[in-house]
């Protein structure tokens, strides 16, 4: 499929927009705008449900969009979580755990592709596990914002602490894989 055509497809364009919210999203941050944060976050998020069920449904699925989709995700959650590490929401510790975890697998998938070692980079169940608790992190976060309470801001310390462990040790799981899928000579996808 041209790639015009690929950038048409509702998916990407969902996909897109997610992309087109993030500014905006760090400025209500920045301006300490909890309602318009927690509002154009959603949105975000509901583009990305919804790019996904209407790949499969539309039958729309590109390589764009196998590359676009992911990246923005990745994207929008870093940003979050250093805007918030900049309002003194997350505390710096974890965002350079998560920053760290990211981008070890970002330089090892980028290197292990790149010398054709290996090509096939689906996140492990303990990967996904790592980025909905991301998720719902900066959620607690955004919320705690809106509804200031006791146990929200006990609720949200705890996330944070599971995002630290989980990330470095998500990481190393990661690395354990590809390690084992390249000592076994998987052939290359």
């Amino acid at each position: 499929m041209p790639f015009l055509d690929q950038l048409r497809a509702t998916p990407n364009l969902l996909t897109l927009l997610r992309l087109f919210i993030l500014p905006f999203l760090v400025i209500e941050i920045l301006d300490s705008n909890w309602r318009g944060a927690f509002a154009l976050f959603a949105l975000a998020g509901l583009t990305d449900l919804l790019d996904g069920l209407l790949a499969r449904w539309l039958r729309q699925k590109t390589t764009l969009g196998q590359y676009l989709d992911p990246i923005a995700d990745k994207l929008l959650l870093s940003t979050l979580f250093i805007v918030l590490t900049q309002a003194g929401l997350i505390p710096r510790y974890v965002t350079v755990l998560v920053f760290s975890r990211d981008l070890g697998i970002l330089l090892i998938s980028t290197l292990l592709f790149a010398t054709g070692a290996l090509r096939d980079f689906r996140p492990s169940q303990l990967g996904k596990l790592n980025t909905l608790v991301q998720i719902v992190g900066v959620v607690s976060v955004l919320l705690s914002k809106l509804w200031p309470a006791a146990w929200m801001s006990m609720f949200t310390g705890g996330l944070l602490r599971v995002i630290a462990v989980l990330a470095p040790v998500s990481a190393a799981q990661y690395a354990w894989i590809i390690l084992g899928r390249i000592d076994s000579n998987e052939p290359t996808v």
